[in-house]
């Protein structure tokens, strides 16, 4: 899994789920007197909206494709130039749409309305030097990181690929402290323009009636700002004690690597020693970390290489995942216009996103492929999000989304928990499936990306919000972020940070305004989705060996939802699955079981908790 895979910032927050448009007046007037705003008024505007929105969207979809794929001034210019236009019109309509706050209109017209009120990341003020200012500031921040580089020595420069590939290979804990540093040299340079685009951004979700961005992005999810928040800490609390264990013994193993001078035994974990840029998925020191007893563990990378596997064929059998579940094949523009490789002549935005341009069949994926087990499986994530897109994509312009955005994100990762032996057998990848006594490899490497990466998902939006709330002051950026990764991960700074230090931009999600619950979200639904589509295809083994791969029954199942978008609440889709309308981390629990069983015992003599 990525860290991560995602919808395209733009399209997420403008494009695909933003709602309506209307230069026309919806309201009539006799004599100069506005008449009050009937029923009839709001259905015509939330039609005429959508309608002029799908016209705006493509364009702009278009100019910020081709600005990730091809980083040059003019590219940014003709994408900031778009994006304002339509992130504009859209937050004027999601205005307009507060006049028919008190109007009684039937149950579908009130959720168009309050989706279209819900839809904007970053809603612009009517201000137009603001607006356009807002754009401006985030399409600079995404060329900054785009674009960013560490240059240990003159003649030698190092992008965020290279050094994301050191950092999940090498073990010379100086060369990763200084990779470490290097990459947060990219980020201080944004801080002042991050407190503007807040300032900013706080005016328009004020122009829309919300107190601020952190009550507008906690009050997305059917259910009011405040109560989201403690759902989430209720999920966390059903995860905790298994990721404690798990973070107990990944410090005890790297205190063995390193020396217990360099991983103390009684605090957090320094973040440059996980094998992962930002510390939020540890599958790569698994070498570490590993059973002392020999196991046979399936090395993805491996069969991939010796099957001849290159780019396309490991998207070419993603795709094959999804129509053995009865799904139909991606279209052929699918295969012209992605970007499957890093081009040797420019400079892109490598992070893995799925896009669908026009909203209806021009899908696209946006990745630099490693020839990975892990960019095997970021793969069927990303496919994931486009046959999700498919399903919903002869809904109303406001229903084009995920029941909520953790939907969007959980779905490929569903499919990527079926890339078990049995699949890998079933392609041909392997011979033979390893016997049960092998598991605790299997399982501890999945721990090690799935479990590992639920705090780092928590506790990306609990900084902005206290960020977007104003709790948090910019003086306060830094240390606040570090608070919340000290007291959520384990994980701590390797060195202390200079009072200049905006470690959060660091992390692409927060100059690219990609709220992060989704993640979290995703994977705690993905065990619960896979716990029920394992049931649906009656598959009687342990869950954590089931795969669902050709089997029609459970994507019929799956399809259902996915077919329903925004259409109903998230509580009423998950219900169409599972059977119930509440989110459940205790799948998690089921498929580790025997995982918990081993760190228990591995645990039984070490120092936990920090």
């Amino acid at each position: 899994m990525i860290k991560r895979s995602m919808l395209a910032v733009l399209i997420a927050s403008t494009l695909g789920m933003a709602g309506c448009n209307d230069t026309t007046e919806t309201v009539k007037k006799d004599s100069n007197v506005e008449k009050a705003p009937t029923a009839e008024d709001a259905k015509a505007f939330i039609k005429s909206a959508q309608e002029e929105l799908e016209k705006l969207q493509a364009p702009a979809a278009q100019a910020a494709w081709a600005y990730q794929t091809y980083i040059i001034k003019d590219t940014a210019a003709v994408s900031a130039y778009l994006s304002e236009k339509l992130s504009s019109r859209a937050s004027e309509l999601a205005k307009e749409s507060a006049k028919f706050n008190n109007v009684e209109v039937d149950p579908d017209t009130r959720r168009q309305l309050d989706l279209l009120r819900n839809s904007l990341v970053l809603p612009p003020p009517g201000n137009a030097a603001d607006s356009e200012r807002l754009a401006q500031i985030g399409t600079d921040m995404e060329g900054m990181y785009g674009a960013g580089q560490y240059c240990p020595e003159e003649g030698k420069c190092w992008g965020l690929t290279e050094m994301g590939g050191m950092m999940a290979t090498e073990r010379d804990e100086k060369l990763l402290l200084d990779i470490w540093q290097g990459w947060r040299q990219v980020s201080p340079p944004m801080k002042d323009l991050y407190v503007e685009q807040v300032e900013i951004a706080n005016k328009g979700a004020q122009e829309l009636g919300f107190e601020n961005i952190s009550e507008l992005w906690r009050g997305k999810y059917d259910m009011e700002a405040d109560a989201f928040e403690k759902e989430l800490d209720r999920l966390w609390g059903q995860v905790e004690p298994f990721y404690d264990a798990l973070h107990c013994h990944v410090r005890a193993e790297l205190g063995e690597q390193y020396g217990t001078d360099v991983v103390p035994q009684d605090q957090p974990i320094p973040a440059h020693l996980l094998g992962n840029m930002w510390a939020q998925t540890w599958g790569n020191i698994y070498d570490i970390v590993k059973p002392e007893e020999e196991l046979q563990v399936t090395d993805v990378t491996a069969a991939l290489e010796e099957h001849g596997y290159d780019e396309i064929k490991m998207v070419e059998q993603a795709e094959a995942f999804f129509t053995s579940l009865g799904f139909e094949p991606l279209p052929e523009t699918f295969w012209e216009r992605s970007q499957f490789t890093q081009p040797a002549d420019r400079n892109v935005v490598c992070h893995a996103s799925a896009w669908n341009l026009d909203d209806k069949e021009d899908l696209r994926i946006k990745m630099c492929i490693q020839k990975t087990g892990e960019e095997f499986a970021v793969i069927h994530h990303e496919l994931g999000h486009n046959f999700y897109q498919r399903a919903y994509k002869d809904l109303p312009l406001v229903y084009r989304g995920s029941a909520n955005d953790g939907f969007h994100e959980a779905i490929g990762d569903v499919i990527a928990l079926s890339i078990t032996p049995k699949y890998m057998k079933q392609i041909g990848l392997i011979d033979e499936i390893p016997d049960a006594s092998n598991d605790i490899g299997m399982l501890l490497k999945l721990a090690l990306d799935k479990i590992a990466f639920v705090p780092f998902g928590l506790l990306v939006d609990k900084w902005r919000w206290g960020v977007f709330s104003g709790d948090v002051t910019p003086e306060q950026y830094n240390d606040y972020w570090w608070q919340l990764r000290e007291k959520y991960q384990g994980v701590m700074a390797p060195v202390e940070r200079p009072a200049d230090a905006f470690d959060p931009g660091a992390k692409y999600h927060i100059p690219g305004n990609t709220p992060y619950s989704r993640y979290f979200l995703a994977h705690l639904l993905q065990f619960q989705f896979h716990r029920e589509l394992c049931k649906i295809a009656g598959d009687e083994g342990p869950v954590h060996r089931c795969s669902i791969y050709g089997n029609e029954e459970a994507g019929t199942a799956l399809n259902n939802m996915l077919e329903l978008g925004q259409s109903k609440t998230w509580q009423e889709a998950l219900e169409t699955l599972t059977g119930s309308p509440q989110m459940d981390a205790t799948a998690i629990l089921d498929y580790f079981a025997p995982l918990k069983v081993w760190l228990d015992e591995q645990n039984k003599d070490r120092t936990c908790g920090w």
